[in-house]
């Protein structure tokens, strides 16, 4: 039994090693290497696309910018509901205290009744408090970083709006990157959100023990790698004759560094 809960104190820890340590290298390689990265090509496209927008003198792509950002503000806003509302299941779980009994119960019949069960680490009250915690923590952090999305749509959604030649007292270049600054804020808070439900899993998963908790953490980094990283944008194809722009790949460097 003392062996079962000490898995608690060396598979957690190294299972939230792994996805720290994942995270550390994707930033790196995003302030080092943008144009290989999912996070840092976006951030070069919404600079295209605000100064795209913000350049045109007819104003024709005002509806389009105002229906993406739209959208934007709708996604943030169904996951930062989601993100609340599970934050208050949890809270009444915890409250009631009925998960606490369940789990405790069904963790030490299992015990007393096979000790090679499946279902091992601490089960005691304390041990779920914690777990639930950082359930609760999670949605929680997910709720506030999606709200703080909300929030730099919002004022993109107008700032975009403004023609280049408004901007008098100013270069109109200035005015680009606020506008694709804020932009990225918003879009990184948003993947932020997404990743606080992502760690959620494996979170939860350690109501069952440490064992399917790191099990989770190592399939959900190999997982993410795939999802993260993209080698070819930077790669042009046979008879290309484009001009990289330094310029674009300097912006993506810098605001990722600034929104992390």
């Amino acid at each position: 039994m003392m062996d079962s809960k000490r898995l608690d104190y060396v598979l957690v820890p190294l299972g939230l090693a792994v996805m720290v340590g994942y995270h550390l290298w994707l930033l790196l390689r995003i302030r080092r290497r943008p144009a290989t990265t999912v996070i840092g090509i976006n951030a070069i496209n919404r600079r295209i696309w605000v100064r795209h927008v913000m350049e045109d003198p007819s104003g024709k792509h005002a509806v389009l910018a105002v229906q993406t950002m739209r959208n934007a503000i709708m996604a943030s806003s169904v996951l930062a509901s989601v993100a609340i509302t599970l934050s208050s299941l949890v809270a009444a779980l915890m409250a009631s205290g009925a998960a606490h009994g369940l789990l405790s119960g069904t963790a030490a019949a299992l015990n007393n009744k096979d000790n090679n069960s499946i279902v091992v680490g601490a089960a005691g009250e304390a041990a779920l408090s914690a777990k639930f915690l950082a359930i609760l923590v999670c949605f929680l952090v997910a709720f506030l970083l999606n709200v703080q999305s909300i929030r730099y749509y919002s004022h993109t959604g107008f700032l975009v709006n403004v023609p280049l030649t408004a901007h008098r007292l100013r270069r109109p270049g200035l005015a680009v990157d606020y506008v694709t600054s804020t932009l990225n804020r918003g879009s990184y808070f948003w993947s932020l959100g997404v990743r606080a439900f992502y760690f959620s899993c494996p979170v939860f998963l350690w109501l069952f023990g440490p064992i399917p908790m790191f099990a989770a953490c190592v399939a959900m980094v190999c997982s993410l790698y795939f999802l993260d990283v993209y080698k070819d944008w930077d790669r042009g194809e046979e008879g290309d004759c484009v001009v990289p722009d330094d310029g674009y790949e300097k912006e993506a460097t810098k605001t990722a560094a600034s929104a992390v």
